[in-house]
């Protein structure tokens, strides 16, 4: 059992006890009492960034013998650590008197102890061990126990000398657990249900209640906002221009899993590696997008290698934050200042995610074509599935004919000119004959090869095209611009260029099965897309040209191949082949193998069902994909953390300091797998955290970011560990489950209200001496005003909306990408605050006020702020005077008289009856501000309501 709550415990006995014998004294905890000391004092020189003397503070093995030499344990005399604190002249003092003052005698008394205990280090800070379910802790009042989450908590009060707070009220607890659950208020008939339930039996009437709110369809909408500030979720790119990014599927998806109670484990498992389960759905696919919200530049001139690489670590940091709560972020460039993880280690782990197809492109390709009915995921995903199995086939059997050598006579005498300025040159070799580009290449570029073809050929059934980058062997390692062959024609000439004949190209042959152009396409001569390595080339591409039938080749005739080129990227990079070399085929197999029945047969069955397929009205959502293992990528570190200088080449792996991979292929499957593993410490530790901080306002763990030695110890360890056990095993990583035990324990239910004493005590409430009381969210905020208006749509999923925003707002890079305000009678007018569009560079007005982060990176937590903007945005904003506007007619409809009107507004907004001097203050407010148009001051009474505190807070 851990106690880190106490982490002077050992120091104050020590105090206590004074000249007592050395066996009485209390033992010193490393991790509680010395690892926060090396921290404060000494890892800024030695730790894991710099280590001075070659000593770092974060590694057991530089400190203690036998290779470290600055502690002797058992013997503080000997121990130069103490030596060098105790130094009085400040040239030699640790730390330097630059660095700041010598060390608190209290320190120094807790250093030399644990020496003199034998030093005994913990190798793992407390979060990197797993979790065991700890003891129940004895308590003064069993009575007040309502479940094991109630018992370690008034522990923790009994140690401090402190009483819980009474029973909340029973409309008060309602209105919590009613916007906790679902971010939206209890209807006054809600209300009215659970008072009378409640009379009658409070436990039953609170059970009763928490089961509808989790089954409501409103809990994944209150829920999802919370996920996607960790995956960075956004309607827009981010970088550049921003434009849009039909993402939305995913957003709906997030929703569903947390309706359906989709296990943490598996919502774990699809969104890391989805696409990589064995016969993904729909869902499965959909799911992965969460690692394709990463920012990508459209901006001309910026190099799209770049951007993939920063795509690659960002998703590396976001998958620490979300998921680990470690700032594993700081390893890209040094290793951790303070935590076990090593620079390397960072690549070893990013190694997992640099082998996806993606690249920073306009087009976010890959993507999944996602139904617009979810109705018709089952059927999509079935014809995608026997799609893949046809595709993978025929191209098994297609590629066994463009890879065997022994089929292929390569050209070894070849010329090579272009239709503009770009420069081509021939390199000849005793095997082959290779073309490349020399200097800069022009847009456009047609490169026309002229091959002698071999003495004994009498007939040519293929051609086979190997593109190359310009430096292969450095390319596998720092990938270079790749090509689009837009057109290619091939025909036979005479000595002197005439045309002897044109040959007629079948189809082409290519080297992997999915590309992202359809080579055919290379063919059409009025297309421009076709064959590519898009957008970057690390290994020798080859595509076949496969003629329709044998050509007889003329004694003397010669081979010319033309490749065209139309595609460059962001105005200033031309895809254009730079190197290449050509063979040729006389095998009768390319036009036997090619045209077998089976194969033909199989044709026939792709395009039958790519053309059902095709039927079915779906949205493009950017996914993750690998690449074919003959195409991947290595991965180095990065010397400082810069990309374009690579140090040793690392394969793929998590830190030492955790426990190992299970069983696997090293992919981004048994990556998600460790994640969701029992043995993993953090997961469910920083999962259970993060739902705690949305119910109680802070965290066990205040710094939700940073569970690693530099962030605040757990409030309630013990709990923590409790919680995190069970929401694996008993709950089975049912996040419904673990909410539902939190919600109904006697520690949420308390009463809010908070007396001076305890305010100076525990302003944070990290005690837990009260209920919870806190600004509520930004969506919430809005949401709840919607409700209480009578306004809120529940219309649920589909496209990002637009509610109203101030004139002069919305001025995007791109034109195109306009904010059409829905009309007042169109249900998106006022649709729940998780489909408002988020577009990164302009965040939506009201919830940039109310502290929404812009998404453009993993947000572990939002920190509230208490600005006048925010009462400015709720007294004026359009959807909060449109609010206010409905709100009032509510009031009127209730009843005829003012003063009922006001009792009616009141409960509603704050679910308890106003006092008569709350309706006595608020019919004077109305009779005040009458005016021709506002003949019953209604209005304002609305305002003052919708504006009240306690109706913002929780």
């Amino acid at each position: 059992m851990h106690h880190h709550y106490k982490p002077l415990l050992a120091l104050a006995l020590l105090v206590c006890l004074g000249d007592a014998p050395a066996t009485a004294q209390p033992t010193i905890d490393f991790n509680n009492d010395i690892r926060p000391i090396f921290a404060k004092h000494c890892t800024s020189c030695h730790g894991g960034v710099k280590q001075a003397g070659d000593i770092s503070f974060v590694y057991r093995d530089q400190v203690l013998p036998p290779n470290g030499w600055i502690v002797e344990p058992g013997n503080s005399d000997e121990s130069l650590l103490i030596e060098r604190v105790l130094e009085s002249d400040p040239e030699l003092r640790m730390p330097p008197a630059e660095h700041g003052p010598a060390l608190p005698q209290h320190e120094i008394d807790l250093l030399t102890q644990w020496i003199d205990q034998g030093a005994k280090w913990q190798t793992s800070h407390w979060a990197y061990e797993a979790p065991t379910s700890p003891a129940l802790p004895e308590v003064s009042d069993p009575n007040w126990i309502r479940d094991p989450i109630d018992r370690f908590v008034m522990a923790r009060l009994d140690a401090d000398g402190l009483q819980p707070s009474p029973d909340a009220d029973p409309e008060r607890w309602l209105r919590r657990v009613s916007l906790d659950l679902i971010g939206l208020p209890p209807t006054l008939e809600q209300l009215d249900v659970f008072c009378i339930s409640y009379a009658e039996s409070p436990e039953t009437a609170k059970q009763e209640a928490v089961d509808r709110l989790l089954q409501s369809p409103a809990f994944g909408e209150r829920w999802a906002s919370v996920w996607l500030d960790q995956v960075r979720y956004a309607d827009s790119k981010g970088l550049g221009a921003d434009g849009r990014r039909s993402v939305w599927k995913y957003r709906d998806w997030v929703i569903d899993s947390l309706n359906s109670d989709l296990p943490f484990d598996q919502f774990t498992i699809k969104q890391i590696a989805g696409d990589l389960l064995p016969n993904p759905t729909m869902e499965d696919r959909i799911a992965t997008a969460a690692h394709r919200l990463t920012q990508s530049n459209e901006e001309g001139g910026t190099d799209d290698e770049e951007f993939r690489v920063a795509a690659v670590l960002d998703r590396v940091n976001t998958t620490w934050q979300t998921w680990q709560g470690v700032t594993f972020g700081c390893v890209q460039c040094h290793s951790h200042p303070y935590d076990p993880f090593r620079h390397e280690e960072y690549y070893q782990f990013a190694a997992f995610f640099n082998n996806t197809t993606d690249c920073d492109l306009n087009e976010d390709w890959p993507v999944a074509a996602a139904p617009l009915d979810k109705q018709q995921y089952e059927q999509a995903s079935d014809l995608d599935r026997q799609i893949d199995r046809l595709k993978e086939r025929i191209w098994e059997q297609e590629f066994q004919l463009l890879s065997n050598k022994s089929l292929w006579r390569p050209i070894v005498e070849m010329t090579a000119t272009s239709n503009n300025q770009t420069q081509l040159e021939v390199n000849r070799f005793d095997d082959r004959a290779e073309f490349q580009t020399v200097g800069t290449v022009s847009r456009n570029t047609d490169i026309t090869l002229t091959a002698s073809l071999h003495d004994d050929m009498t007939q040519l059934t293929a051609i086979r095209l190997t593109a190359m980058p310009l430096q292969p062997s450095k390319a596998i390692d720092d990938s270079e611009w790749g090509f689009v062959i837009s057109s290619i024609d091939a025909r036979l000439v005479d000595r002197e260029g005439k045309l002897s004949e044109e040959l007629k190209i079948e189809s082409l042959l290519i080297d992997e099965p999915d590309p992202f152009y359809d080579p055919q396409l290379s063919l059409d001569p009025k297309s421009n897309r076709g064959f590519a390595a898009y957008s970057r080339i690390n290994h020798p591409r080859q595509a076949a040209l496969i003629l329709s039938s044998p050509a007889k080749v003329p004694p003397g005739a010669q081979l010319q191949v033309t490749l065209k080129h139309r595609v460059y990227l962001l105005a200033a990079f031309s895809l254009i082949t730079r190197r290449g070399d050509l063979a040729v085929s006389d095998a009768d197999q390319f036009t036997n193998s090619l045209h077998e029945e089976s194969l033909a047969a199989r044709r026939d069955e792709l395009a039958t069902l790519q053309k059902k397929r095709a039927a079915i009205r779906s949205v493009s959502v950017p996914v993750m994909q690998e690449l074919p293992q003959h195409l991947s990528r290595s991965t180095h570190v990065f010397e400082r953390g810069l990309f374009l200088t690579k140090g040793e080449q690392v394969t793929a792996g998590t830190p030492q300091s955790l426990p190992p991979l299970p069983e696997g292929p090293a992919n981004r499957l048994t990556l998600a797998k460790w994640l969701a593993s029992d043995t993993n410490p953090l997961t469910a530790r920083v999962a259970v955290n993060r739902f705690w901080s949305q119910l109680f306002g802070i965290g066990i763990v205040a710094t939700e970011e940073d569970f690693g030695s530099s962030g605040e110890l757990p409030s309630h360890p013990e709990l923590l560990d409790y919680l995190a056990v069970r929401f694996q095993t008993e709950h089975r990583w049912s996040v419904k489950a673990l909410l539902r035990e939190i919600v109904l324990s006697r520690t949420y239910g308390q009463a809010a209200k908070v007396s001076e004493e305890l305010l100076r005590r525990d302003p944070e409430n990290r005690l837990l001496a009260r209920g919870p009381r806190y600004r509520l969210p930004s969506e919430t905020v809005r949401d709840q005003a919607l409700a209480l208006a009578g306004l809120m749509s529940d219309k649920q999923f589909g496209p990002p909306v637009h509610p109203p925003i101030p004139a002069g707002v919305w001025q995007p890079f791109q034109s195109g990408d306009r904010w059409e305000v829905a009309k007042q009678d169109s249900p998106d007018r006022h649709r729940r605050s998780i489909y408002t569009y988020i577009k990164r560079s302009i965040p939506y007005p009201m919830f940039a006020a109310f502290d929404t982060p812009s998404r453009e990176f993993c947000a572990p937590r939002r920190l509230r702020s208490n600005t006048p903007l925010q009462a400015l945005m709720m007294l004026n904003d359009q959807t909060f005077a449109e609010c206010i506007d409905a709100l009032a007619q509510r009031m009127r409809d209730a009843d005829d008289e003012l003063a009922n009107q006001i009792r009616y507004g009141y409960r509603l907004v704050t679910c308890r009856p106003a006092t008569e001097e709350d309706v006595q203050v608020l019919v004077s407010l109305a009779n005040e501000t009458r005016s021709d148009s506002e003949a019953d001051g209604l209005q304002s009474v609305a305002a003052v309501l919708l504006n009240l505190d306690e109706v913002v807070m929780k």
